[in-house]
């Protein structure tokens, strides 16, 4: 059976021929059917890449809300370090305040501050959100610890201020500040002797300095004994009650008197070089109730 076509003629301008074409109408309708196609492809082309567009600008700002979350969640665990480093200092500072007090103590308190993350978290397996999650959540930890520690340090506080307050004559009395600037050469304890190179006790704390650095009382007392001993050289011994007493040894010189008053901070001595040493120093002493104790138990600042 023949194919069914369609006559397109072309009439064109002046005296040229009159061309008459005869197209089979399946070609007609397969041509229409492709030129349809071809114009949906493109239609749903230019949709998609529309959608696509979208879908990167999405995913741009995701990834930049993502990098400044990171940033602040950072800044935000930098600032509960740092607090955590501050309640460390608060509750150092409250066991000494104890100490000063005669107050019990419990050395096995331990600050509940938890820090970094874990880094385990940060492992190519775990997502950005699972990363943040976990850091969101260490520092909920964090904080609830820091309020737990916050609300102990303060009963602990409140009931220092209480005492104390019924104790100020004591306080005043007690040992608290440096008695003299320099640097810490020797430790309160067990050390090798810088002269038999064996081991033994030392019962003070050395502060190395030029000779001449004022020495000042720590507390209020009374001078009860100045004068030269074997070893220590130019010696000065303060009472302050209360079973405590400071002794300040290698001085080169005396600004009080025996039986005199002084006062917290007022200058009582110069440092020296006096006696058996290797050079000039301040060897400072506590006692309480006559035995030798660390003097840094005792030193707020």
């Amino acid at each position: 059976m023949a194919l069914k076509k369609t006559t397109i003629t072309f009439l064109p301008d002046g005296a040229r021929k009159v061309r008459q074409f005869r197209i089979p109408k399946a070609v007609i309708y397969c041509f229409s059917l492709f030129a349809l196609m071809t114009c949906g492809i493109f239609a749903w082309a230019c949709i998609d890449y529309k959608g696509m567009k979208l879908l990167v600008s999405d995913y741009t700002r995701i990834q930049q809300e993502n990098q400044q979350h990171e940033i602040q969640i950072s800044a935000l665990s930098q600032k509960i370090e740092q607090i955590n480093s501050k309640m460390v200092e608060l509750q150092i500072f409250t066991q000494k305040l104890k100490v000063m007090a005669n107050l019990e103590t419990d050395d096995n308190t331990q600050f509940l501050g938890v820090g970094g993350s874990d880094p385990e978290f940060f492992y190519p397996e775990y997502s950005i959100e699972e990363v943040q999650r976990n850091q969101i959540r260490q520092m909920h930890q964090s904080l609830t610890n820091v309020d737990t520690e916050a609300s102990v340090q303060m009963q602990d506080l409140v009931e220092l201020y209480d005492f104390m307050e019924d104790q100020k004559s004591m306080f005043a009395c007690t040992p608290s500040i440096w008695p003299s600037r320099g640097w810490v050469s020797s430790r309160f304890g067990y050390r090798i002797s810088p002269f038999t190179n064996e081991k033994e006790f030392h019962k003070g704390l050395d502060i190395s300095a030029r000779i001449g650095t004022p020495v000042i009382v720590p507390a209020e007392g009374v001078v009860s004994s100045l004068g030269e001993a074997t070893g220590y050289g130019k010696i000065l011994t303060i009472s302050h009650g209360y079973g405590l007493k400071t002794r300040y040894a290698h001085l080169n010189d005396y600004l009080v008197k025996k039986g005199e008053s002084v006062s917290r901070g007022q200058k009582v001595a110069l440092m020296g070089n006096s006696g058996r040493s290797t050079g000039p120093h301040l060897h400072y002493e506590v006692y309480l109730n006559g035995v030798p104790v660390d003097p840094l138990r005792y030193i707020l600042n």
